[in-house]
């Protein structure tokens, strides 16, 4: 990667930087995830966590067991999904600079994806987690 990903919330009160990889770029249909971001899914771009720099005020929630999410708690915006033990966060793609410049390859827990969410991209689709 040539540039740094980066990006940050409504407000400009956060802000993150990454010269990573990505480790895999997913949309996650769960309802975990629906009820967090407040949509039908999350898109997020997926890097090594001792990679990233965040800067600003953070607020986090323990959404499941392994997994905070972070957030801006001044505006709301959905930043992160992060699981410290496996040194991995997601970066939410709508929090991103430039979010035209990743893709999704895969879709995750169209299990419980909304009903009128038409896949029709033709990527992968996995039940739950690959």
């Amino acid at each position: 990667m040539t540039e740094p990903i980066t990006g940050g919330c409504l407000c400009g009160a956060c802000r993150y930087e990454t010269n990573a990889e990505p480790l895999n770029i997913r949309v996650c249909h769960c309802h975990l995830c629906q009820k967090a971001t407040g949509a039908a899914f999350y898109a997020r771009v997926m890097v090594f966590l001792d990679r990233v720099s965040i800067t600003g005020p953070v607020g986090w929630h323990h959404s499941s067991p392994g997994l905070r999410r972070g957030f801006c708690p001044n505006c709301g915006t959905t930043l992160f999904s992060e699981r410290q033990r496996s040194n991995r966060i997601g970066l939410a793609m709508g929090s991103l600079d430039d979010p035209g410049w990743f893709h999704p390859t895969e879709h995750i827990w169209v299990l419980s994806k909304q009903d009128w969410v038409v896949l029709a991209d033709g990527l992968p689709q996995h039940l739950e987690n690959p």
